[in-house]
Formats: C-alpha cells, structure tokens, sequence
C-alpha cells in the first residue's frame, strides 16, 4: 500500500524536515496493563522504526522532542529510567545510525544532563559528524523559551544592539536542520508545549490519537499525502 502511495506521490513534495512530540508512552502502557516504565521503553522502540520510515520515504531530517525542561519535575525513579533509555541510545544504537549515515544531534540544557550523559551526547555527534544522508535531533531537557532565552542571552553578552532573524536562528540549538514542515503530535493533545517555538511559525500541524508506542507507517504516510495536499502560502 505503502509502494502504491509513493508511486502515485511521486511528483509530490517530500518535507525537508519533521518534528514529533512523542506523547502517549504512559496512558498507551496503561490501556495494556503494563507499567509507565515499559510504555517508556515500547516509545524507544518506535523512535527505530520511524526513523528508518523517514529514510524511506527520503526526509532528510528529523526532530524529536525527547525529554522537556517540565519533564525534570516527574518522579526521581521515572527521570533515571528515561536517562538510562538516553544513555542506550547513545551507546547501543549509535554505530547503527552511523553505519545507516544519519548524523546524531542534540538539543537542549545539556548543563542539567548527567555528567556521563553528557559525554556520551559528545562522542555520539562526534562519531556521526560527518554524515550527511539524514540528520536525528534528539530534544533533551529542551524547551522553546529556554532555547530563545539561551540565543537572546548569548547576544548580550557579546553586546549586540539588534539581530537578523537569521542570526537568531543560526543561535538556536536546532542551527543545524531547517525549520519543520510537519509538526505531529501524538495521543490527542492539541499543543506544542514548548516545541519549537520560534522554528514551528509555518509548521503543517498534525494532531493524532494514537499513542506514541501504536503510531503505525499506515498513519505516518497518510500524514505525508496529506501534507502534499495542503497549500502553503507563507503568509502569501
């Protein structure tokens, strides 16, 4: 079905760049019996999978909001477990996006990450610099205000009066990758929370209810037909 769609779509335009908020991992654990922790570790799994459906479908880039600035605030036993998921990712999968030639990046208040978390962030971006067929942005301890009050701070310091919008992107954590086309969010809510706040201005928003751990290829393909549908004027 999947082949039928890009056959047809073939003309179609491809995002150069999506962002997902992953909500759902608990409420998704819940509806099948299990605990938060396992919901945690079926979204990880799924981060996988979408990442190879976005090879497939030939997006180049990907941002993932992974773990908020709020998300600090949950109980001290689920931010050990959500810091040991990062840790496997960026140990255990890192020679395989590496060898798929995705470059690992990511964003955030790394200040507040674990000493040893931190190094590993630094060895995986590191070991992955150089490729250039997909970029991974994995959002951690990220928020959309932190991020502009991050840049606005780094212009004071070296006292700039005034900047280009330009300059201001090119001071964001996410410099790297464009801003995105598609924003999905999963499990219901109808929000970014913080996500992208100044890159998510002419962002196509899709809000699912499907939780993060069932989001199916079915849905995120129809997601990108759908996105080839829609007229984007700019403002225009």
């Amino acid at each position: 079905m999947q082949q039928d769609n890009q056959q047809e779509n073939a003309e179609a335009p491809i995002p150069k760049c999506i962002g997902m908020i992953m909500d759902g991992n608990r409420r998704w654990a819940k509806s099948e019996g299990l605990t938060s922790l396992e919901g945690h570790t079926h979204g990880y799994e799924k981060v996988k999978e979408v990442a190879d459906w976005m090879k497939e479908a030939g997006v180049p880039n990907l941002i993932l909001y992974a773990f908020s600035t709020e998300n600090w605030s949950r109980s001290e036993k689920e931010v050990s477990y959500l810091m040991d998921l990062f840790r496997k990712m960026l140990t255990k999968e890192v020679d395989e996006f590496y060898k798929k030639g995705v470059k690992l990046l990511c964003a955030g208040e790394r200040e507040r990450l674990p000493k040893d978390l931190k190094q590993m962030i630094r060895d995986a971006e590191e070991k992955t610099k150089n490729n250039t067929q997909h970029t991974l942005v994995l959002c951690i301890s990220y928020g959309g205000r932190a991020e502009i009050l991050n840049a606005t701070n780094q212009f004071l310091k070296e006292g700039k009066e005034s900047v280009t919008e330009d300059e201001f992107s090119d001071a964001l954590w996410t410099n790297s990758v464009p801003d995105p086309d598609i924003i999905i969010r999963t499990s219901g809510e109808q929000r970014l929370s913080g996500f992208l706040a100044w890159q998510s201005v002419y962002s196509e928003l899709f809000f699912i209810d499907t939780h993060w751990p069932a989001f199916s290829k079915e849905e995120f393909f129809q997601i990108l037909d759908e996105f080839a549908e829609r007229e984007r004027r700019h403002g225009k």
